[in-house]
C-alpha cells in the first residue's frame, strides 16, 4: 500500500510539474512571438519611414550644384550608388526601385549637373536625356544657347557670354570640314544625312541643342561645341527610331522643326503646323515659311520683307523654292522637334496663320488652319491685316 501511495504521489508531482513548464514553455513562446511582432512592426515602420524620406529630395532648401559622371553602361543600380556617393539622394538602393517601379532607367551616360533639391524624378528624367560628353565647369562663364537661335546668333551670344572665345572663331570652327567630319564619325545617326545635304549655309545649324553651357580658360571651342552636338544627340537617342519610321531623315525633321519653332508656341498649335508643313510638301507645294525666307536673306524677325526679298532665289527661301530646305534655319528645342515626330497631318490642313487682330471671337495670338486657299486669305485679310 504504501509504495503504490508514493508512486501515485510521484506521478502527480511529475504531471503538475510538466503542466508548469508547459504553461511557462507557451508563455515564453509568446513572449517571443510578441517581440518578434513588435519587433516586425517597428522596422516595417521604420523601413516604410526611411522609403518615404528617401522618395523626398535629399535637401530641399540646398542650391549647391554636384557635378555627376555616369560611365558607359552603368545599371540603375549603379547609378542609385553614384548618386548616393555623391550626395544627391539619401539611398541610392531607394533611387534603384523608385525608378525600376516608374520605368525611369533608360539612363545616359555622360556629365551631369544635379542638386540635392531635385525629386527623385526630376533627376532620374534629366538622366534620361542624356549629358554632357566633357566634365563641366560649374563656376565658370556659362553660355546659353535660347531656343531658336540660329549660328550667327550663337556666335554673338558665345561672344558675350564668354570671355574665351570670338564670334569670328566660333564662325570658323563653323565651316571647319575637317572637324565636323570627326563630329560625325563620332555621332553617325545624328549627323549622317547633315553629312549629305547640300547648299547648307552652316552643316551644324539645327544641331547646336539650346541649352545652358558651361566653360572656363581650360575649355576649347572645340570642347563647347562638342557638348552642344553630344546634348542633341542625346535628346534625339529615344527618337531616331520613329524619324526612321516616318520616312523622314534628321536633317528635314530638325529642318521642318526649325520652322516650327518660330512660327507656334502652343504644343497644340504646333503639331498641327508641323502637319501643315509636311502636308505641303507631299503636295508638291512650298512651304512659304516667311522664317526661312528671313534666314535666306539674312534679316531679323523685326526687319519687314521686301517683294525683292519674297522672290529671292535661294534653296532656304521657301517662298520659292519646294520641298526640304537644304537644312535647319534654327536650332530647334525638343517640343518643336517632337511636333514633327507627332505631325498632325490627318485633317488635311495646308494654310495657317496668326491672328493679330482681335476680331470675330478670336484671340489675339491663335493660329487657325485651313484647307481651303480663298477662305484662308479672306480671314487673313479680317484676323491679320497686317500679313505678319
Amino acid at each position: 500500500m504504501n509504495n503504490n501511495s508514493n508512486d501515485s504521489n510521484q506521478s502527480r508531482r511529475r504531471r503538475t510539474d510538466n503542466s508548469h513548464a508547459n504553461k511557462n514553455s507557451h508563455q515564453i513562446i509568446k513572449w517571443v512571438i510578441s517581440i518578434l511582432a513588435v519587433v516586425i512592426i517597428i522596422t516595417t515602420f521604420m523601413g516604410y519611414r526611411y522609403y518615404s524620406s528617401s522618395l523626398k529630395p535629399l535637401n530641399p532648401q540646398s542650391n549647391k550644384q554636384i557635378e555627376v559622371n555616369i560611365p558607359i553602361g552603368s545599371t540603375a543600380r549603379e547609378v542609385g550608388s553614384i548618386l548616393e556617393k555623391k550626395q544627391v539622394v539619401k539611398s541610392g538602393a531607394v533611387f534603384n526601385y523608385y525608378t525600376k517601379k516608374q520605368k525611369l532607367n533608360n539612363f545616359q551616360a555622360g556629365y551631369y549637373v544635379l542638386k540635392p533639391s531635385m525629386t527623385l524624378k526630376q533627376i532620374a528624367t534629366k538622366l534620361e536625356k542624356g549629358g554632357a560628353a566633357e566634365p563641366i565647369a560649374l563656376n565658370g562663364p556659362r553660355i546659353l544657347i535660347k531656343e531658336g537661335e540660329n549660328i550667327d546668333q550663337i556666335a554673338a551670344s558665345i561672344a558675350k557670354d564668354s570671355k574665351y572665345f570670338t564670334k569670328k572663331d566660333f564662325l570658323k570652327l563653323m565651316k571647319d570640314e575637317s572637324f565636323i567630319k570627326q563630329l560625325a564619325k563620332k555621332y553617325p545617326k545624328l549627323l549622317g544625312s547633315a553629312m549629305d545635304a547640300q547648299g547648307v549655309r552652316y552643316r551644324l545649324e539645327g544641331y547646336l541643342f539650346p541649352a545652358s553651357y558651361s566653360v572656363s580658360k581650360d575649355t576649347s571651342l572645340k570642347d563647347v561645341v562638342t557638348q552642344m552636338v553630344a546634348k542633341e544627340d542625346a535628346v534625339l537617342q529615344p527618337y531616331y527610331g520613329k524619324i526612321k519610321e516616318k520616312g523622314l531623315t534628321v536633317q528635314q525633321t530638325l529642318s521642318i522643326a526649325s520652322l516650327v519653332e518660330m512660327e507656334g508656341s502652343k504644343a497644340s498649335d504646333r503639331t498641327k503646323i508641323a502637319g501643315v508643313f509636311l502636308n505641303r510638301i507631299k503636295q508638291g507645294e512650298t512651304l512659304g515659311s516667311d522664317v526661312s525666307t528671313r534666314y535666306a536673306v539674312k534679316k531679323s524677325a523685326t526687319e519687314n520683307l521686301t517683294a525683292s526679298d519674297l522672290a529671292n532665289p535661294s534653296p532656304y527661301n521657301t517662298r520659292v523654292s519646294t520641298g526640304y530646305m537644304p537644312g535647319p534655319v534654327d536650332n530647334p528645342g525638343e517640343n518643336s522637334i517632337l511636333s514633327v515626330i507627332n505631325a498632325d497631318t490627318k485633317d488635311g490642313y495646308l494654310y495657317f496663320f496668326a491672328v493679330t487682330k482681335k476680331t470675330g471671337g478670336h484671340k489675339v495670338g491663335d493660329v487657325l488652319f485651313y484647307k481651303d486657299f480663298d477662305k484662308f486669305n479672306n480671314d487673313v485679310a479680317k484676323y491679320n491685316p497686317e500679313g505678319k
